[in-house]
């Protein structure tokens, strides 16, 4: 984890327990780096501060409003940053700035990429692993994840080999089901 991280986490944490001065630190301290991030993408499409501006106010009180979603035993920077890209994707919607309406050398950096995707992305998945059943979560781990075979699965979560197949196919399935669910909402 870097200083970074560390110093926000801590913030947000005295945020939660109900430390104002921590609360307004955390928001100023984000409202910084928001400003940077959003001025950055929005240059690229031939966005004003303005806008970067109304974007960060509009994460800003998204962030206050949902701290109490915050799971304070994973990072806080992804969880921000999946905030900030929320409020990006609705603003670019909002204002119909398409695909076309970005220069070509720019499409994949505005539109699709961004710095905390690999993070957020594991988040997404540790979450909805958690979800599972303890057997389904061990079999998808071991196989899918870690790459034993499905003979090893079965002795590292004491199933037997069907079982572990089964529960890899349930499990996917579930899995499906919840990101459905979750793109949904």
């Amino acid at each position: 984890m870097t200083t970074h991280e560390i110093e926000l986490k801590a913030l947000m944490l005295a945020s939660l327990n109900g430390d104002a001065a921590s609360h307004r630190a955390l928001l100023d301290r984000l409202s910084r780096r928001l400003r940077a991030y959003y001025k950055a993408k929005l240059a690229r499409i031939g966005r004003g501060a303005t806008d970067a501006e109304d974007l960060v106010q509009e994460a800003v009180l998204a962030i206050h409003f949902k701290r109490h979603t915050y799971d304070s035993a994973e990072p806080l920077t992804p969880w921000v940053h999946a905030i900030a890209r929320y409020k990006l994707i609705d603003f670019l919607r909002r204002t119909r700035t398409l695909r076309a309406d970005v220069p070509i050398e720019e499409a994949d950096t505005i539109m699709a990429r961004d710095d905390n995707v690999g993070a957020e992305s594991t988040y997404d998945v540790r979450k909805l692993m958690g979800r599972l059943p303890a057997n389904m979560r061990c079999s998808i781990e071991a196989v899918k994840l870690d790459g034993l075979s499905v003979a090893e699965a079965a002795v590292r979560c004491g199933l037997s080999e069907p079982g572990v197949k089964v529960n890899i196919h349930r499990g996917l399935k579930t899995l499906a089901t919840l990101i459905a669910r979750e793109t949904r909402t």
